[in-house]
């Protein structure tokens, strides 16, 4: 009888990390990949893989395990922001708008709820509001001002003087 490889998912999480601190992120996924079926199902695994797909423009699935994660920990703004920015890089600035203005209350007192919403109106056309969203961002985070110079989503809203 042949015993089973045990695979240490610490060791599997900790080489991830290593790999992700490297911007090694399909080394990353590989190495996620390596564990059972159930480890991948810890929020640990999600997160790691989360960060990898993102870092590696992997948006749809990126999408899929943030909007996962906003199902598994509804009061967790920062997997909404996540899920919203994946949707919204696949080209579904609406869905993001959606999701994002659906998670938790705690959400409005982030400058990155309030800027990538601004974002998501001004793609979608809707500048005046977009203009709110993100001046109201740059009232709680003054350094999105910077940002906001070589956004190209927010290009044509009027943002005041630099």
């Amino acid at each position: 009888m042949l015993a089973s490889r045990r695979v240490n998912k610490e060791k599997v999480w900790l080489a991830a990390e290593g790999y992700l601190g490297l911007q090694m992120a399909e080394d990353a996924i590989l190495e996620l990949e390596c564990l059972p079926e159930v480890s991948l199902e810890e929020s640990r695994s999600q997160e790691l893989l989360l960060a990898a797909c993102m870092m590696s423009k992997r948006w749809n699935d990126a999408a899929d395990i943030a909007r996962m994660l906003c199902h598994k920990f509804p009061t967790r703004g920062r997997y909404f922001i996540h899920a919203a920015y994946c949707l919204h890089e696949t080209g579904d600035s609406l869905a993001a708008k959606d999701l994002l203005i659906g998670g938790p209350k705690s959400l409005l007192k982030h400058a990155l709820f309030h800027y990538n919403m601004g974002c998501y109106h001004a793609v979608l056309g809707d500048h005046s509001t977009a203009q709110r969203y993100v001046l109201k961002a740059f009232e709680l985070d003054e350094s999105l001002r910077l940002v906001s110079r070589t956004d190209s989503d927010l290009f044509g809203v009027d943002l005041g003087e630099f």
